[in-house]
């Protein structure tokens, strides 16, 4: 227990608030800065250097300029010691979505796995030992936290509160039946046991409210299950946040959201940030979203049926919590055990719809299965229906919600509660007949209205209408005014209003204490809306992605260990153009796993390294893709470096913004990996630059991952004659001349094409587009025409290089027939001889080299 008394704690982080009120409301009450402006602590009872017992008295606020306000996942993260450094535990649990999800990883120097982890949470509060922080002197990860999320309010809290044991005892209790196999999973993982421990104390302290038994969803997540995107190579991507306008949907989640509930875009926004990397799990989506495509009754039955659910998860959050004492949220309690209700009884029309319309598809299957086995959700409705009305039902009008929740309970369940609504009804009726009273009185069509901040009002509707001296009678008062619409009540009014709140209070207290019965004997049964909210979720997310097939030309992806993508799109840009966008093919493979791309300035290299990157995520998390035909290998990291931006907060300049970059993608890809590199070395002199992008080039030769590389250092091209999987390519331009002025112009193609840029100078062709003087460009292309003399004059490519090139060419394409090969005998025989010429005409073009020296 937390040494604090519950009277002690601020009030507004007394029960009776929202969870994520609360963490605020907290944060705000209870956090400092640290001298260096970095982090923001929040100094919690049992927390290193804060007085037990006691809040410090002085309030400042926290920034949180950098968190999502929507924010409400508390993260606890800790670190091995001694020998166990690098093992790191870390435990989430959303105040929303009563999920706690555990992973424990070894990660590197860098902390990448972490901070990539924590993006993806965006944390309301982040929770660590209180010995990471001790007396200043932070550890390397605690500094790399604070400096990472500076807006997210961090709180140290005792490492006795880290307890292995004690979390295990802790996810035995509360783990829910149907997921009771994690505790195999994590017995023997105790950094991540310790850090439950630590997160489950906290939110009992901090919500003064416990989680009932066997209620809990567990799930353990380790870092091998999903692809890696790091934050910054999301950003570049613009995966879920466009870097223009926040609020723009103009980002690949805004693309392929057409999710119908919060929680199919909650796993959405999750699958894109960490996409799958098992293809059986892939294709068994991709199956689905084909069937649903094919099968048009199905998609809008399945549309339409989930499209009326609430927010399961919110739900499960607040029924599978218990009160230490009683609440004063009584009607917030009675308007969830309708909200329940409600859900219930759509169960039935899901099913149906699902039934009617057996799915062929291993998922479908799987989830017509779950809902079929109906016993636990119709003894929940059955038990509901015991004490709540039959016709009661979830609305969103205020006052007839109002209503619904103070007549929930049937009658002749409670004497009292019977006594209170009666009274209740009786007050209702006065106001209907002093407002009768009122029109009759001074001859105006008055009429009654409630709203949730006013109570019950009188309003009058001015069009048309002539009042008696031009202006309202002095009984009036609170007069508001909203287009022909006039409010205002009476001072009888209001005390009829206060009665009326009196009495309400009342019914929504003795109907609370009812339902606090009721849920007592539904929550050994609550577990199954995990298995609803599981399904709800994933078929959301899979109509989402088929619905936006159906908006654009979209096929599905094959796997191999190719990338293959015929006549591409990139899909943010076909959404927002206003003509569909130039599609380009991309050809990567293990014998030719490194693509440097030259080209002009506003050729589209940019645009088409990103479009790359972004169909691979489409396909690993099971979505068609923009293309005619498309063939991916797997990747387990995706890596970008775009952008040549000053970071003023870290004080970093373009060039060490570059290095830093590139320094995390050298420490971290691996042979699966995807790479995509964009203008390397700008932020230094040529030399410098040259030299850097060759020798990281070298580092990334000796991998196998796949790696697009769009270079203005043309000098790089040489690497094809050195390394026979380098493949050079190149944004294709076209000039034209003005008939009549004869001056020259560049069309810009966006196609792709082999080999390196013809173009020279078109650094200079752009200055001249700007109000440069003639002279000082004249000079400049001289002094360039000369240097590329220089380059020209020194380029060689070696005949054996071209001989090895093409055997190696040979051997790799001939392995990847035998892998993935599906052709019937005679079209193999035909691709095979296809090879054999190619083969034939590179050792021609060798010997041809040969000879020409020879002369």
């Amino acid at each position: 227990m937390f040494p604090i008394a519950i009277g002690q704690l601020p009030s507004s982080c007394r029960i009776g608030k929202p969870a994520s009120l609360l963490l605020s409301s907290c944060s705000e009450s209870s956090s400092f800065h640290s001298r260096g402006g970095t982090s923001r602590h929040r100094r919690t009872p049992g927390s290193a250097g804060a007085p037990t017992g006691t809040y410090p008295a002085q309030r400042t606020s926290c920034s949180s300029g950098s968190t999502n306000a929507g924010a409400s996942v508390v993260v606890v993260v800790v670190e091995g010691r001694g020998l166990a450094r690098g093992e790191i535990g870390m435990a989430s649990l959303d105040l929303k979505c009563p999920e706690l999800v555990l992973s424990q990883f070894a990660d590197t120097g860098t902390y990448a796995k972490v901070t990539t982890k924590i993006h993806i949470l965006v944390p309301v509060e982040i929770l660590m030992p209180d010995t990471a922080s001790e007396k200043g002197k932070g550890t390397k990860l605690f500094n790399l936290i604070t400096e990472n999320f500076p807006g997210v309010p961090f709180t140290p809290v005792q490492r006795k509160y880290f307890n292995e044991k004690k979390g295990l005892e802790y996810i035995q209790q509360l783990c829910a039946p149907e997921f009771s196999t994690v505790v195999m999973e994590v017995q023997a993982k105790y950094y991540c046991l310790a850090a439950a421990a630590a997160l489950l104390k906290y939110l009992e302290f901090l919500q003064n409210s416990v989680y009932v038994a066997k209620s809990l969803k567990v799930s353990f997540k380790g870092s091998e299950q999903t692809a890696m995107i790091d934050s910054a190579s999301a950003s570049n991507l613009e995966l879920v946040v466009n870097n223009r306008n926040y609020r723009s949907d103009h980002t690949l989640f805004g693309v392929l959201n057409h999710t119908k509930t919060p929680g199919g875009a909650r796993r959405l926004r999750s699958n894109i940030l960490e996409p799958l990397v098992d293809v059986e799990t892939i294709n068994t989506r991709l199956d689905t979203i084909q069937e649903l495509l094919e099968d048009e009754e199905l998609f809008f039955g399945l549309k339409n049926a989930i499209s009326h659910f609430l927010d399961i998860d919110q739900l499960l959050s607040v029924l599978v919590q218990i009160p230490k004492k009683e609440t004063v949220l009584a009607e917030a309690k009675i308007a969830h055990i309708i909200q329940l209700k409600y859900t219930l009884d759509l169960v039935p029309r899901l099913r149906v719809c699902m039934l009617l319309k057996n799915g062929n598809t291993a998922l479908l299957k799987a989830y017509s299965t779950t809902l079929e086995d109906n016993r636990l959700f119709d003894m929940i409705l059955e038990q509901i229906k015991t004490v709540i009305n039959y016709d009661t039902t979830y609305i969103k009008d205020s006052f007839k919600m109002r209503t619904q929740k103070c007549y929930a309970v049937r009658p002749n369940i409670n004497k009292f509660l019977d006594i209170a609504r009666k009274a209740y009804t009786e007050i209702v009726d006065d106001i209907a007949g002093l407002v009768n009273q009122l029109g009759e009185k001074y001859g105006l069509p008055m009429r009654t209205s409630f709203s949730t901040a006013r109570g019950f009002f009188i309003q009058l509707k001015l069009e048309g209408l002539t009042l008696p001296e031009g202006k309202l009678p002095s009984e009036f008062i609170k007069v508001t005014k909203h287009k022909n619409n006039c409010g205002f009540t009476t001072a009888d009014l209001m005390k009829k209003n206060s009665r009326c709140e009196e009495a309400l209070r009342e019914i929504f207290h003795i109907s609370y204490v009812v339902i606090c019965q009721l849920l007592r004997t539904i929550h050994e049964h609550i577990h199954c809306l995990y298995k609803l909210s599981d399904a709800l979720s994933m078929l959301d997310m899979l109509l989402s992605l088929a619905n936006a097939c159906t908006i654009s030309d979209y096929v599905r992806p094959e796997f191999t260990d190719t990338l293959a993508i015929k006549q591409g799109r990139h899909p943010i840009l076909e959404r927002i153009g206003r003509q569909q966008p130039v599609s380009n093919n991309s050809y990567i493979s293990e014998g030719s796993n490194f693509v440097i791309i030259t080209g002009p300035n506003m050729s589209g290299k940019s645009t088409y390294l990103k479009q790359v990157a972004l169909c691979q995520i489409m396909a690993q998390i099971g979505s068609f893709v923009p293309a005619k035909y498309a063939c991916f290998r797997v990747a387990d990291q995706i890596f970008t470096r775009i952008g040549v931006d000053d970071d003023f907060e870290t004080n970093s300049s373009t060039f060490m913004l570059e290095m830093k970059e590139i320094s995390y993608i050298i420490h971290n890809a691996s042979d699966k990996s995807l790479i995509i590199i964009d203008e390397l070395g700008r932020g230094t002199s040529a030399e410098e630059g040259i030299g850097i992008c060759h020798s990281v080039c070298e580092f990334l030769l000796g991998l196998k991952a796949f790696t697009l590389f769009a270079t203005h250092f043309l000098e790089l091209c040489q690497l094809e004659s050195l390394y026979p999987n380098v493949e050079n390519q190149h944004m294709q331009i076209q000039h034209t001349r003005s008939g009549d002025t004869g001056a020259e112009s560049v069309v810009y193609t966006y196609l792709l094409n082999r080999g390196s840029s013809e173009e020279r100078h078109y650094g200079l062709r752009a200055a001249e587009m700007t109000a440069l003087p003639s002279s000082v460009i004249q000079e400049a292309k001289t002094i360039a025409s000369k240097v590329s003399q220089q380059f020209l004059a020194r380029h060689h490519t070696d005949p054996e290089t071209q001989r090895q090139r093409a055997v190696y060419h040979l051997s790799t394409r001939l392995l990847q027939t035998a892998r993935n090969s599906r052709l019937d005998p005679d079209s193999l025989r035909m691709y095979l001889k296809g090879l054999k010429k190619q083969y034939e005409a590179e050792l021609q073009t060798a010997g041809q080299a040969v000879a020409a020296e020879e002369q």
